[in-house]
């Protein structure tokens, strides 16, 4: 897949932020949702974010095992915690 980003509408963008810093969504559900791969969801991070909170994120993300769904327990097949949204 090559690194170019496709077109997104800024709530896909805002969408795709969220689900970035969101600890227990990994990049695997980005894929499915957006077609992107970790290396583009970086690149959009690092396009849209102040310089400092990418720093702050990547330092989050990087090797936290929840963001990759190999490195996952097995059994959770989910892409959110089930308490991370309020019910509306």
């Amino acid at each position: 897949m090559s690194r170019r980003l496709p077109v997104f509408s800024e709530s896909e963008v805002s969408r795709i932020i969220e689900m970035a810093w969101e600890d227990r969504t990994p990049f695997d559900a980005i894929t499915a949702s957006f077609g992107i791969s970790e290396q583009q969801v970086i690149t959009l991070m690092r396009r849209e974010m102040k310089p400092g909170s990418f720093r702050l994120w990547r330092e989050r993300v990087s090797n936290r095992s929840t963001k990759h769904a190999a490195k996952r327990p097995e059994g959770v097949t989910r892409a959110y915690c089930p308490t991370q949204y309020k019910q509306r």
